[in-house]
């Protein structure tokens, strides 16, 4: 049997879906782990969560996480080959917002997060998309590259996740817990 390693990475370098190999700290890297990682702690949120609609609607977004990782993951030259993030998906995000905003109160007040695991797990998640979409802007702006839909679905995807902690919060715990701005 093969080994899982290569060790073709150990020089600092990596490949991606164009020509050559990039380092491991590149903007392009950076992006593509931030969004991986934001991945992971929607799963997290995914396997700790009892309410199906949450569960649902994370797991939707988990397999739009790896579309969005491939199109960052290609070049000029290898990007039509492979699904993009599009405007429809933004859309999608939207629809899910509204639908959750018809079933939950926002609080006007600063949210503790942390009111049973799920809701904590979420409330992870939202900071780490925060930083892949920082991440992002970063890599696109390094590139001179304007994939708005990217930027666009990230900030749409933190607003829903937010929803999403309120949500699991009141429909699984004990509500969410608020302490008022000085």
């Amino acid at each position: 049997m093969a080994p899982f390693y290569t060790g073709k990475g150990d020089a600092g370098d990596t490949g991606f879906l164009g020509a050559g190999r990039i380092s491991k700290t590149s903007a392009r890297i950076e992006a593509i782990g931030s969004v991986d990682e934001a991945n992971a702690a929607l799963g997290l949120a995914r396997s700790l969560t009892t309410v199906d609609v949450v569960s649902e609607i994370i797991l939707h977004v988990q397999k739009q996480l790896y579309v969005l990782m491939t199109e960052l993951s290609t070049d000029d030259k290898t990007s039509a080959q492979f699904s993009q993030i599009g405007t429809e998906d933004v859309d999608w995000l939207e629809g899910e917002i509204e639908k959750l905003e018809t079933k939950v109160k926002l609080p006007r007040e600063f949210i503790i997060p942390g009111e049973n695991q799920a809701s904590g797990a979420l409330a992870l998640a939202r900071t780490i998309i925060r930083r892949a979409e920082r991440r992002n802007i970063a890599f696109l702006e390094e590139q001179g590259n304007s994939k708005s839909d990217v930027v666009a679905y990230l900030n749409r995807l933190s607003s829903l996740v937010f929803l999403l902690e309120i949500y699991e919060a009141t429909h699984s715990g004990p509500g969410v817990r608020l302490v008022k701005a000085q």
